[in-house]
């Protein structure tokens, strides 16, 4: 015996086959073939039968490889390790290397305020006297002279009507020109209120005046002190340690410390939920800016982000009020996204197109900013000042870069309106946290305990002020509850819910199983088989 069986007809074949297979109605083709209409029905009946089994199985496929995804939500509890926490005095410095320019500046701005409004703004506004922050180590990066830069006087502030066609009302926007190299191609950054264009209009002139500092500068070790902005620092009870944190200095948001930049002391290992356990700051929130144009809030800024990653104030950080004690409580969700398949993600930026510009781990901000960088220096030849330079690069300055302005803003409004391909070449991080927080502030101090609170500040910290809460402020942050939120990307199709519900079908539309599969094959080989000995036999007959 072999394991093809020989017929004598294809029909003793598929006799065979109906009467012996676990295929349900195909018995029905043999037994009523006396009757040709009961034959016709039950052919018609599995061949619809056949075609909807394989309709459902296109419909399977279909949304198998459009690889969609649920959302599974979990519920942690466990000691986790307390966020990064990044405080900003909103006070940057005035280098002594540019302050002439920035002196002069500040009278621009004075000009054009009366100019715009006929308001003769005081000159105590702008603090002009106020001292100066001296770069050291200036002799390694050659001579940099104060001279060689000039402030431009071709981005002058405008008032320009604006017809408004819905109210029929004539309106007046604030903003200044921007021309490309050749001057043929200009248009106008206007802004419908005349604050958010002078705040423009200056940070684009220090942008320039800032751009002739060195990219490394080093500031002198006495001017990095945390007691002249953190008063008071105590985390779950404890006092804070010299290790806790770490100073960097933003252009915009100033003299700037992160809280548990790295995230692997075990100190800073939350156990308990609750305000006790939490992160508790007395602040200064002096506002006698060096830079006042530069932001018009008062206080102090903080963000609450993830260890090892940059903190982008400008995007995510919020402001605490002088005067006030600010309670933030604080809620940890987990996204963990599949990526594949089923949607783009990065693990640690390695995949990653763009090269980051930035030192810690990847985020989607980083690689964005990171990302326009490239560009920007590409299509304008220079660096924004805001961002980090690629090797090789400069910081735009309109002496040497005169068009610098118009490339830059025409490349910024591409990004926000997601012309560049930025977002498509940065992926979303495959896992992150969230932090989710929730604010309260009361009155602090009190009109009752406002002289004791300065007199115990004055003798341990040096505190010394004649206004009455106007220049502190404090702020507690805290686990408002230890078990966290995990929102999981999981297939809504995978290999083995396909397989099950293609065997659904099957049994479904002919009640059989994977061996009557096997059996369809079989036939399908003897069909084959019994078709080449006929053609071998009549060939030997010819």
């Amino acid at each position: 015996e072999g394991l093809i069986e020989f017929y004598d007809s294809f029909k003793d074949m598929f006799e065979f086959f109906c009467k012996n297979t676990t295929i349900h109605g195909t018995i029905r083709l043999v037994c009523s073939d006396s009757n040709r209409m009961k034959t016709a029905f039950w052919t018609l009946l599995l061949l619809a039968s056949f075609g909807m089994l394989y309709w459902q199985f296109a419909l399977m496929f279909s949304q198998y490889w459009a690889y969609p995804v649920v959302l599974t939500m979990s519920m942690h509890s466990e000691p986790k390790m307390f966020p990064a926490i990044t405080i900003c005095n909103l006070d940057p410095y005035r280098f002594e290397l540019v302050s002439e320019h920035l002196v002069q500046l500040d009278h621009m701005a004075e000009e054009s305020i009366a100019f715009l409004y006929g308001i003769k703004t005081p000159a105590s506004l702008f603090h002009v006297n106020e001292k100066n922050i001296r770069v050291k180590d200036l002799s390694s990066i050659g001579n940099v002279s104060k001279s060689s830069f000039k402030l431009s006087q071709n981005f002058s502030l405008l008032r320009m009507p604006d017809h408004n066609h819905r109210s029929g009302k004539k309106h007046s926007s604030v903003g200044f020109r921007l021309c490309n190299a050749t001057g043929g191609n200009c248009f106008y950054k206007t802004y419908s209120s005349g604050m958010g264009a002078i705040l423009e209009w200056y940070r684009f002139h220090y942008m320039n005046i800032m751009s002739q500092l060195p990219v490394i500068i080093n500031i002198s070790d006495h001017e990095e002190q945390i007691e002249d902005m953190v008063y008071s620092c105590q985390y779950d009870g404890e006092p804070c340690r010299p290790s806790d944190y770490v100073h960097f200095h933003h252009p915009v948001f100033g003299s700037c410390y992160t809280f548990n930049s790295k995230g692997t002391d075990p100190f800073w290992t939350a156990t308990k939920p609750g305000i006790p356990y939490g992160l508790s700051l007395i602040l200064r929130a002096e506002q006698k800016d060096h830079i006042p144009l530069l932001s018009t809030v008062a206080g102090v800024k903080v963000m609450i982000h993830n260890h090892n990653q940059t903190p982008f104030l400008e995007h995510e950080g919020f402001d605490i009020r002088p005067g006030i004690a600010t309670t933030i409580g604080i809620q940890q969700d987990e996204v963990n996204r599949l990526g594949g398949n089923y949607g783009k993600c990065t693990t640690d930026g390695s995949d990653v197109n763009v090269k980051l510009l930035y030192n810690n781990s990847y985020t989607l901000q980083a690689c964005l900013h990171s990302c326009f960088q490239h560009i920007m220096v590409r299509k304008c030849g220079c660096g924004y000042y805001y961002y980090p330079l690629p090797p090789g690069a400069e910081y735009c300055d309109y002496n040497k870069q005169p068009a610098w302005g118009h490339c830059f803003y025409q490349l910024y409004n591409r990004l926000r309106n997601h012309h560049l391909n930025c977002f498509d070449q940065c992926p979303k991080p495959c896992r992150e946290s969230v932090y989710k927080v929730s604010a309260g502030t009361a009155k602090w101090p009190s009109s009752k305990s406002q002289d004791w609170i300065r007199q115990a500040l004055r003798h341990q910290n040096g505190y010394n002020s004649t206004s009455n809460r106007l220049d502190i402020a404090k702020v507690t942050i805290f686990y408002q509850q230890l078990n966290y939120q995990a929102v999981n990307e999981s297939p809504l199709l995978s290999e083995n819910l396909l397989l099950s519900s293609m065997g659904s079908q099957w049994s479904l539309w002919f009640g059989s199983s994977v061996l009557s599969v096997v059996e369809m094959f079989e036939l399908l080989i003897d069909t084959l088989v019994l078709s080449l000995l006929f053609c071998y036999q009549r060939f030997r007959a010819k």
